[in-house]
């Protein structure tokens, strides 16, 4: 299952890795708007505002383990770029330790305060009742969601994103046939939503554990792996957690914008929204892009490759700066028929064309700094990662939007610029800190810390 990343072509393994990755994401995010599509096709208005809010915070628990997960795959990466596979199977091991106990903890202490969750999302009256359902169901199947998680995890810091792959498409499948079956013949709504979504992802988990008893993964693992240790829960967590608090933070400001975009009135909250969506997708790439470095540059700095680690980043970088140029450009000549596919409100259109043409630069902006992000976390650095997005949002992103909103009551324009606006700054100072890494020796002292 092993594949060593720290030979042949860099450029052939960021399109190796990167691919199957690309495609987990767009399945996940296939999976996601399955829950909606089929609730709204069955259900009303109140069932599609409950799997829609519940949705969210799911999707925001899910993209913090993720982050958390990180942690995972890079020292597992390092582990292995460095021949050191006892290692992996002790990171292996406290991984799976460490993120079963926190799914349980955080599984109880939702389902406790799942009702000041739903009042803290201002749901409204109609839906509530099925917004607290849809998310008892999702809490509950937390420990499903985060096993595949981590599995998924363990597979990437092996060097291998084909095999996640195939677990996100046995779930989406199972999620869609679910949902057509609970929705659409047993009339359950928004609880046959989250049951479909919880069940799949079990059926997701439990093929994957079929696949690594029954396949030659070359995880040999023992009882004594599963033992935490401090020094392995450190090395982990250093790297995981300020990514999980970064990529929670990134949803609030989301939610904060979307707040902004709501108070303009219900035009400019229905364009922002369908924005939101396009850009979601769009994003696929940069994102990929975040995971493919990091993962990559792990193996390379483990083996003691830091030049082969730094040509990665190069590579992704003006990846990023390619497809985000010719999306960009794009979007200026086909924003309107892009956001005519999701309503035919002229004004909607209108609207939405415009914060498209402005936050569409924000896919080249941001694939850089995912990049350097990536980078960052596979030196255990990610830190980095988090002070630039907490600088990015605070100061520029939010304020930017608040500001735009403002004076600029006739045109979304500005406002959509103030996401790659925000990017800009987060750019600039991953470049200060790439350039102070090489120069102060921080890249041998990270080594160090993870040897």
């Amino acid at each position: 299952m092993e594949k060593n990343l720290t030979s042949g072509s860099v450029f052939k393994n960021i399109v190796y890795f990167s691919l199957p990755f690309l495609l987990s994401y767009f399945l996940q995010t296939l999976y996601g708007m399955a829950d909606l599509f089929i609730v709204g096709m069955f259900n009303g208005v109140d069932s599609i505002t409950a799997v829609s809010v519940g949705s969210q915070v799911m999707h925001m628990l899910t993209v913090m383990i993720v982050g958390l997960a990180m942690g995972s795959t890079v020292t597992i990466g390092k582990a292995i770029g460095a021949k050191r596979s006892e290692q992996a199977f002790f990171v292996v091991g406290n991984t799976v330790t460490l993120f079963m106990v926190l799914s349980v903890i955080v599984t109880i202490l939702l389902l406790i305060f799942i009702k000041p969750v739903v009042s803290l999302m201002s749901v409204p009256t109609e839906a509530v009742q099925g917004t607290v359902i849809y998310l008892t169901i999702c809490f509950i199947g937390i420990p499903f969601i985060t096993a595949y998680n981590i599995i998924s995890s363990i597979f990437r810091g092996l060097g291998d994103s084909k095999t996640p792959m195939y677990f996100i498409l046995i779930a989406c499948v199972a999620n869609i046939i679910l949902d057509c079956l609970f929705i659409g013949k047993f009339h359950l709504g928004a609880a046959g939503a989250a049951l479909g979504t919880t069940l799949s992802q079990a059926v997701s988990v439990i093929a994957a554990l079929l696949v690594i008893y029954k396949r030659n993964t070359g995880l040999k693992l023992s009882k004594e792996n599963f033992i935490l240790k401090w020094g392995i829960i450190r090395q982990v967590l250093k790297i995981g957690i300020p990514v999980a608090i970064q990529d929670g933070f990134i949803q609030v400001a989301f939610i904060v914008i979307t707040v902004i975009a709501n108070r303009r009135g219900l035009n400019d909250a229905a364009a922002v929204g369908i924005v939101e969506k396009i850009i979601g997708v769009v994003f696929l790439v940069p994102s990929t892009m975040l995971s493919t470095v990091s993962a990559l540059s792990a193996q390379n700095i483990g083996a003691g490759k830091h030049e082969r680690a730094a040509l990665t980043l190069r590579y992704a970088i003006f990846m990023s700066i390619g497809f985000g140029f010719v999306v960009s450009v794009l979007a200026q000549f086909i924003a309107e028929p892009i956001v005519g596919m999701f309503t035919d409100e002229i004004k909607v259109i209108s609207m939405g064309s415009q914060y498209l043409h402005g936050y569409i630069w924000d896919c080249m902006f941001a694939g850089i700094h995912f990049c350097f992000s990536g980078y960052f976390c596979a030196y255990s650095m990610s830190g980095i990662s988090f002070l630039h997005n907490l600088l990015s949002i605070v100061f520029v992103r939010i304020p930017g939007a608040y500001l735009a909103s403002k004076y600029f009551v006739d045109t979304l324009f500005p406002m959509g610029l103030s996401a790659p606006a925000g990017s800009l700054l987060s750019v600039i100072i991953c470049i200060i800190a790439f350039v102070l890494m090489k120069n102060v020796g921080g890249k041998s002292e990270a080594v160090k810390d993870t040897a």
